[in-house]
C-alpha cells in the first residue's frame, strides 16, 4: 500500500527540503504595471527548520524529540499560510512562476516534519505522538481550505488556467496548472462563502474522525489479540511462533506460561493455517472479526456512521451524487461505474471457485471425521492440509528457504540490479527511528547515488497492521532533492537465535512494498505535486503489484531462495510445487478483496438524503446483496469489515479500495508484454521506468500506460494468472 498522509498534492506541495530556482519562466499575462510587494513570512525554529545536513536530508533521529512535532507542525501551518498569502496577494499580474511555482515550494518547514511525524504515527506511534496527531489534525484540514477556498488565490490560477493556450508552457508545466485548476474546483473554490464556511466545518470534522479511528483502530488490535494459558491449545504452531507468542506475553507484562496470538490488520490470521485446535481457531477468527465491536473505548462504529454520513454530505454540497462519484473524478477508472464493473465481470468465476472449494473443504473435514462444514476460521487450516494433499507441500517446507535478509538482498534488491541496474549499500551511520530499521543507499546504473530507502519489517503493538511504503523525502528537481523512501511490513519477529524466517506470502508482500519504492525512487520530474507515487489510487498500485512477479522469475528465485542452514537452494521439485499450486485457493484470496472493494463502493455511494446507517445493519444488507450477485460471503467474508477498514476511513483510500484490483489488471498485462518481449532484461526493465516509474503524474494513467505497452489493458491475462479462466 502506498501511504498518504497529508493532503491532495495536486492543491498544495508539501516538499521536504529547500527549495531551488525555478527552472522556467512563464509568459506573464498582462496587466497594469506591477508594484513592488515584499511580504513577511514568518521563520521556523527547532529541528525542521531547515532541512537536514545528514545525507539525502534524511532525519536524524538523533536530534528530533516527541516534542518537536506540534511546535513545528503549527509553525510550519503558519509559515504556509503566510507564503500562501503573499502569493494571493501579489499585486503583480499571475505568472507560472509567481503563483504556480509558489505553490510548489511553499510549506517546506511542514513537509519536513509531517513526513516524519506521519511516518512514526504510522509505524511507531505513543501516547504522546497519538495526542498530538488528534491536536493538529483539525489544524491540518483548515489549512488545507483556508488554501483551496482562497478567492483571491483562485482568481490568480483561474486566470492561468483561462489563458493557458498563450502561455507557452512546458507539458509538465501544462500539467501541473490544470491539476491544480481542478483540484480546487473539485474541492469547493466555486462555493459561496454559507457553503465554503459548512465545507471547512465538515472537512475538519472529517480530519478529526479519521484520525480518532485510527488511533481506536491500532489500540483495538491490540486489545483484541488472543490470549491463551494453555500451551497444548497452541498445538500445530511451529516452535518460533510458540516462542513469539510467549515473548508478547511477556512484553505485555503477563504472568509466565501466557500466549499472546497478536492481530495481523485483515480478517484472517495467519496462524489460523496452523492451529489444529479447532476452538483456538474460532476464538482468534472471533477476536479478529470483533476488534472493533467490543463497545469499550476502542469500538471505532460511531465513527464510521458520521464519516460516512458526513462525506455523502460533502458530495452533495460539492455537487455530487455520492461520495464515490466525487473521489473518483481524478482516478483512472473516473467513475464508480466503471470500478464496479471491472469487478462485476469476475464475479461468476469467484463465485464459482468459491463454491466448488468450499464443498472440497468440507468434502475433506468429513473424510477426516470432522462433523461440521468449513466455516471461515476453519478454511485456512483445511486448505492447507488440501494443498499439501493435491500439491504436496506445505508452507513448513517453503519457510527454511525464506530468510527475510536473503529475501531483501539476493531477492527484491537482485531482481531490481537485473531488471534496472540497481546496486544497493548497507549504512550504519544513518539514525533510524527504530532499532530494527535498517538503511541501505541505493545507487544507479551509472554508480550515482540515486536515492535511501528504509525498511522496517517487524510487527509491534504500536505500529498500524499493514504494509506500506511512503517518504521522508520526495524527488523534486525544482527543490533539488532525491527520494528517501521506507518500507513497513508488518512480519513476525524471531525470538531470540530464531532464524528469521518468513512465509511466501510475506516475500511476495516485499516484492510488492519495494515496487512502490522503486516508484518514488525512479521519479524524475521537476514539480513535487506530480511527483513519484503522487498518482491516483488505482494507478499507484500498479507498480507495486507488478513488481511481485519477478519473485518467481526462475532466475531470481534461484539467486534467494535457499536453505537458511545450508545454503542449498530450494529444490527443484519444491519449486515446481508452489508454481503449480499458485492458483490454488483463488476464489477465497480474490473473494475477500473484491468483497470488501464493494462493500467500500457501498458505503460511498450513500446519498446525503440516506441519513446516519446502522453500520453492522448496513453490513449485513450489502453482504447480503453480494450474494445475490453470486459471491459466497458466508464462507469467504470481506477481507475487512466496516469496523477496521482502515484504508477507507483513515488512510485515503476511500471509494478507492477497488485499486488493487483495478491494478492487478494494469500489472498482468504489464507483465504479459513483458513474456512477448523478452522478460526480465535491461532493456524493458529501462522501458518500464522511462515510461512509467518515472512518469509520476506527468501524462493521463491511460496515456501513459499506452505509451507503454502500445495498447489498453485487457482482464484476461489476470485472470488466466488467478486460474480463473
Amino acid at each position: 500500500m502506498r501511504k498518504f498522509p497529508l493532503v491532495s498534492l495536486a492543491v498544495l506541495a508539501l516538499a521536504g527540503c529547500a527549495a531551488a530556482d525555478s527552472q522556467t519562466a512563464a509568459t506573464p499575462i498582462p496587466t497594469a504595471t506591477p508594484v513592488a510587494y515584499n511580504p513577511q513570512i514568518p521563520q521556523g525554529t527547532g529541528i525542521f527548520a531547515e532541512a537536514s545536513t545528514l545525507p539525502f536530508h534524511a532525519p536524524d533521529f538523533t536530534l528530533i524529540k516527541d516534542s518537536d512535532y506540534q511546535p513545528s507542525i503549527e509553525q510550519g501551518i503558519a509559515i504556509q499560510l503566510a507564503e500562501v498569502a503573499a502569493i494571493a496577494n501579489n499585486p503583480d499580474a499571475p505568472t507560472f512562476d509567481n503563483t504556480i511555482v509558489g505553490l510548489e515550494k511553499s510549506g517546506q518547514m511542514l513537509g519536513r516534519t509531517y513526513s516524519v511525524f506521519s511516518a512514526l504515527t504510522g509505524a511507531n506511534t505513543n501516547d504522546t505522538l497519538d495526542a498530538i496527531d488528534t491536536a493538529t489534525a483539525p489544524k491540518l484540514a483548515a489549512m488545507r481550505d483556508a488554501i483551496t477556498l482562497d478567492p483571491k488565490l483562485f482568481a490568480r490560477v483561474k486566470t492561468l488556467y483561462d489563458n493557458r493556450a498563450s502561455l507557452n508552457l512546458d507539458p509538465d508545466q501544462l500539467q501541473v496548472l490544470t491539476l491544480q485548476y481542478q483540484s480546487m474546483v473539485h474541492n469547493g473554490a466555486n462555493l459561496n462563502d454559507a457553503d465554503k464556511a459548512t465545507l471547512t466545518a465538515i472537512n475538519g470534522e472529517l480530519s478529526k474522525l479519521s484520525t480518532d479511528f485510527s488511533q481506536r483502530l491500532t489500540k483495538g488490535t491490540k486489545d483484541g489479540a488472543l490470549v491463551v494459558t494453555d500451551k497444548a491449545k497452541l498445538a500445530g504452531l511451529s516452535d518460533a511462533d510458540i516462542a513469539a507468542a510467549a515473548k508478547n506475553a511477556a512484553d505485555r507484562g503477563l504472568p509466565k506460561g501466557s500466549y499472546v496470538l497478536a492481530l495481523q490488520n485483515t480478517t484472517q490470521q495467519p496462524l489460523l493455517a496452523s492451529l489444529t485446535d479447532r476452538a483456538t481457531r474460532q476464538a482468534l477468527f472471533e477476536h479478529s472479526w470483533n476488534r472493533s465491536e467490543r463497545g469499550d473505548a476502542n469500538d471505532t462504529r460511531a465513527l464510521v456512521q458520521r464519516v460516512a454520513q458526513l462525506r455523502a454530505q460533502k458530495a452533495k454540497l460539492l455537487g455530487f451524487p455520492d461520495y464515490a462519484s466525487f473521489t473518483l473524478y481524478d482516478q483512472m477508472a473516473k467513475t464508480p461505474t466503471n470500478a464496479i464493473g471491472l469487478i462485476s465481470q469476475m464475479l461468476p468465476a469467484i463465485g464459482n471457485a468459491q463454491r466448488r472449494d468450499a464443498a472440497d473443504l468440507t468434502k475433506l473435514i468429513k473424510a477426516q471425521g470432522g462433523k461440521f462444514a468449513v466455516t471461515p476460521a476453519d478454511w485456512d487450516f483445511y486448505a492447507g492440509k488440501l494443498k499439501k494433499q493435491r500439491y504436496n507441500i506445505d508452507e513448513s517446507e517453503v519457510k527454511p528457504y525464506l530468510e527475510i535478509h536473503n529475501v531483501l538482498e539476493n531477492g527484491v534488491f537482485y531482481a531490481a540490479n537485473q531488471l534496472y541496474g540497481l546496486t544497493f549499500k548497507k549504512r550504519t551511520d544513518i539514525p533510524v527511528y527504530q532499532e530494527d530499521v535498517t538503511v541501505y543507499t541505493v545507487y544507479d546504473a551509472d554508480g550515482s547515488e540515486l536515492a535511501l530507502f528504509y525498511f522496517d519489517p517487524w510487527k509491534r503493538d504500536n505500529k498500524s497492521g499493514g504494509a506500506w511504503m511512503s517518504t521522508f523525502v520526495d524527488q523534486s528537481g525544482l527543490m533539488g532533492t532525491k527520494p528517501v523512501v521506507f518500507n513497513v511490513e508488518n512480519f513476525t519477529k524471531p525470538a531470540a537465535g530464531q532464524p528469521a524466517l518468513i512465509s511466501w506470502d510475506d516475500a511476495n508482500t516485499m516484492f510488492h512494498e519495494f515496487g512502490h519504492a522503486l516508484h518514488g525512487m525512479f521519479s524524475d520530474q521537476r514539480y513535487p505535486s506530480i511527483a513519484g507515487t503522487n498518482t491516483a489510487r488505482d494507478f499507484v498500485e500498479f507498480p507495486s503489484q507488478f513488481n511481485e512477479n519477478w519473485m518467481t522469475d526462475p532466475k531470481v528465485l534461484a539467486n534467494f531462495a535457499k536453505h537458511y542452514k545450508t545454503g542449498a537452494p530450494m529444490p527443484a521439485t519444491l519449486v515446481t510445487k508452489v508454481q503449480n499450486a499458485s492458483k490454488f485457493n483463488q476464489g477465497y484470496a480474490l473473494g475477500e478483496v473484491v468483497t470488501a472493494a464493494l462493500l467500500d463502493l457501498k458505503w460511498h455511494a450513500l446519498p446525503a438524503d440516506a441519513g446516519p446507517q446502522d453500520v453492522d445493519a448496513f453490513e449485513a444488507k450489502s453482504m447480503k446483496e453480494l450474494a445475490a450477485d453470486g459471491l459466497d460471503v458466508s464462507d469467504v467474508p470481506t477481507r475487512y469489515r466496516s469496523s477496521y477498514f482502515r484504508h477507507i476511513w483513515a488512510n485515503g483510500y476511500a471509494a478507492g479500495y477497488y485499486a488493487y484490483t483495478w491494478t492487478e489488471m494494469l500489472d498482468h498485462d504489464a507483465f504479459a508484454w513483458f513474456q512477448a518481449n523478452g522478460g526480465m532484461t535491461r532493456a524493458n526493465g529501462q522501458r518500464f521506468r522511462d515510461l512509467v516509474l518515472s512518469r509520476g503524474h506527468s501524462l493521463d494513467y491511460a496515456v501513459m500506460y499506452r505509451n507503454f505497452s502500445g495498447r489498453d489493458p485487457s482482464i484476461e491475462p489476470m485472470l488466466k494468472a488467478r486460474g480463473l479462466k
